[in-house]
């Protein structure tokens, strides 16, 4: 994924329900000291102007950007 994909959100949460629509902003990737995992969080914007940060197994890539 990257900037400017569009995703469909796969598990709801309070305010978004599975299945709604957004376009990634940004990514970034944090790195947890317990685990030695990175974990890649993406920056999404809704239709409706706002933005929240989801984990990559949360989204499903619809289109491509570019």
């Amino acid at each position: 994924m990257q900037p400017g994909d569009l995703v469909r959100i796969t598990r709801a949460s309070i305010g978004v329900p599975k299945g709604e629509l957004a376009l990634i902003i940004s990514g970034f990737t944090s790195h947890d000291e317990a685990s030695d995992n990175p974990m890649e969080i993406w920056i999404v914007q809704f239709m409706n102007g706002r933005q929240r940060q989801y984990l990559t197994r949360d989204l499903e890539k619809i289109s491509a950007a570019g």
